[in-house]
């Protein structure tokens, strides 16, 4: 194979690789939104209780607001 054609291929595969990690960002971000809806409709059947049973899904959330941030391919340590 010519040297074009390897440097085609990893181009090729670093933006599927992009892509894949940019698509599964947003899928766990759309999972935290779904249990973000889930929580508003528990807080507004239970009420005033809702601090006690809808405690498990408020801290779920929270989790994920913290791990599933939609990221790009470039990260920057600071």
């Amino acid at each position: 194979m010519s040297l074009n054609k390897l440097r085609a291929e990893e181009i090729k595969a670093k933006f599927e690789a992009r892509d894949a990690h940019i698509h599964e960002s947003w899928v766990r971000a759309m999972e935290a939104r779904l249990v973000r809806d889930e929580l508003e409709k528990c807080q507004q059947g239970e009420g005033v209780n809702h601090y006690e049973n809808c405690k498990w899904l408020s801290e779920k959330y929270l989790n994920m607001l913290r791990e599933n941030k939609v990221q790009g391919y470039k990260h920057i340590d600071i």
